[in-house]
């Protein structure tokens, strides 16, 4: 079997997981403030190794490098935008080029300039202009960038940003403030998104979008976390309910994009009372979900289902130490989503997540790289799936069984 000619075969990272001191951010800000929470310091140290960390990719087969610029190094200040900054992120764009990757990228993933949260965050009224502010900015380096990201994981986003909120008001009224996805049984449901906080970003991505397109040519599209919802006998219109809030406002939000980017890990129960914790199991992954190399071809077909866009692949993998239990997920992965495309679903690339194990939004256990690194080192030593996945994509999928 073989994917669509011009497909684009690649892994992704984001900016504050693997460049290391990104000193400017919320994120830094809030390392080490959360019960157990480790912080990221020197990262990958991709900010300085990232010819490196592509060259591994281009020399292994793969074609594309999905890679994040970080606001809150661009515009360490309000209004006061580093030229040092953007003239690194274009270089990173130059040598991706130069090695004939396609360079796919993201404009926000999840972190923020420390002024901007300092102001209100999200919820701010002018949080949408300091946005665009900054895309516009941003789009000065973008020449030959054929794929652009708006956003990633809105409804996600959407998630941390209720939580961030609960719990400055749990402190302003000097309660202790526990976060609801700590629990030593299985791994509980994360709280539902926002839909209010939701629709903001919707409209912070429409308030950028046609500028990227209309200033660089690229393709611009945002990606929406997919849970992979199933449901329980009779518990389909319950279903419906939560794919609303979490994905379909963000996937209607779509509306108008080049693409969507959609990223899936594992599947989801939906029952009476929502949605399933997952049960501990010994097949269960790092991070305590279920083993479902099938999510993300459910994943791409409710998105088509709704959104009838070109869909990219943008995120998906699996966190565990076992490289071997890793190329059974991907082969499993990419097995589904060939099926997806012989049935009509308009499918533009695949993209791993992630090319190097990375830090991991406040741990460094989860491992989910094609690449291991050691953090004294940071000597990279590629994993038997890289060379595996880079087969794959030189072979355009022809060597899935």
């Amino acid at each position: 079997m073989s994917f669509p000619n011009g497909f684009l075969w690649g892994a992704s990272t984001a900016p504050h997981q693997i460049e290391g001191n990104n000193l400017n951010s919320d994120f830094w800000a809030n390392e080490g403030r959360m019960p157990g929470m480790e912080r990221s310091g020197d990262a990958c140290d991709s900010y300085h190794r990232y010819r490196e960390d592509m060259r591994l990719l281009a020399d292994n087969g793969f074609n594309s490098y999905r890679f994040g610029i970080e606001w809150a190094r661009i515009e360490p200040v309000p209004g006061e935008f580093s030229r040092a900054e953007l003239g690194h992120y274009r270089l990173m764009i130059e040598t991706a080029l130069e090695l004939g990757l396609k360079a796919v990228v993201t404009l926000h993933h999840f972190t923020n300039p420390a002024w901007f949260a300092a102001e209100g965050g999200w919820a701010a009224p002018p949080a949408i202009d300091r946005f665009r502010a900054y895309v516009e900015t941003a789009t000065s380096i973008l020449d030959g960038v054929e794929w652009v990201v708006t956003m990633n994981e809105p409804n996600m986003l959407a998630m941390m940003t209720g939580l961030a909120l609960k719990m400055q008001q749990a402190t302003e009224a000097g309660v202790e403030w526990q976060s609801p996805t700590v629990d030593d049984g299985p791994r509980p449901p994360l709280p539902a998104p926002e839909p209010e906080i939701g629709k903001r970003f919707v409209e912070a991505h429409h308030a950028v979008r046609d500028l990227v397109r209309e200033r660089t040519g690229a393709k611009v599209g945002w990606s929406v976390a997919n849970r992979a919802f199933e449901a329980r006998p009779g518990c389909e219109a319950k279903m419906q309910e939560l794919q609303y809030i979490w994905e379909d406002l963000y996937l209607e939000g779509s509306k108008g994009d080049d693409f969507v980017g959609v990223q899936s890990y594992s599947a989801q129960w939906v029952g009476e009372d929502g949605i399933e914790p997952y049960p501990p199991h010994p097949d269960n992954t790092l991070v305590g979900t279920a083993f479902r190399p099938d999510a993300i071809g459910i994943a791409v077909r409710h998105t088509h289902e709704v959104t009838g866009l070109p869909i990219l692949i943008t995120e998906n993998g699996i966190a565990t130490s076992d490289d071997t239990r890793r190329i059974a997920y991907t082969e499993g992965a990419l097995q589904a989503l060939h099926a997806a495309v012989n049935d009509g679903v308009d499918l533009r690339g695949y993209l791993h997540w992630s090319l190097l194990d990375n830090y991991e939004w406040g741990h460094w256990a989860p491992t989910f790289g094609l690449v291991q690194v050691d953090r004294t080192t940071f000597v990279r030593t590629p994993k038997p799936s890289l060379a595996w996945l880079g087969g794959i994509a030189r072979a355009n999928g022809a060597e899935i069984a």
